[in-house]
């Protein structure tokens, strides 16, 4: 996929590899965010790269499918969800409970 910008340059990630919830939540400003509507959220950052594991990248609308909730309270509440909806997605590769994924 040709994405809007290098998920490991400067926009996807400062610069530096920063994965799921760390690209995600860096696009939210926790003082003027809240409550935030995720179609809105997924419609201004849709396409956007996250990068899921050292050799996965998928799209923010590709992470917000497993996200169940319309609308966060505030910052707590949106970091609950989507690490809730990066567990339950398929690109999620290790479960700490489980240890699941995990590798040797």
């Amino acid at each position: 996929m040709d994405w809007p910008h290098d998920p490991d340059g400067e926009k996807g990630s400062e610069g530096m590899r920063k994965f799921g919830h760390a690209v995600i939540v860096k696009k939210i400003d926790e003082g003027k965010s809240f409550p935030l509507d995720k179609s809105a959220f997924v419609e201004e950052y849709g396409d956007d790269p996250v990068r899921m594991d050292h050799e996965t990248v998928v799209s923010l609308a590709e992470v917000f499918e497993y996200v169940e909730e319309d609308s966060f309270d505030d910052l707590l509440d949106f970091h609950r969800c989507i690490g809730e909806a990066l567990r339950d997605s398929p690109h999620w590769q290790y479960n700490p409970i489980t240890g699941e994924g995990q590798s040797a």
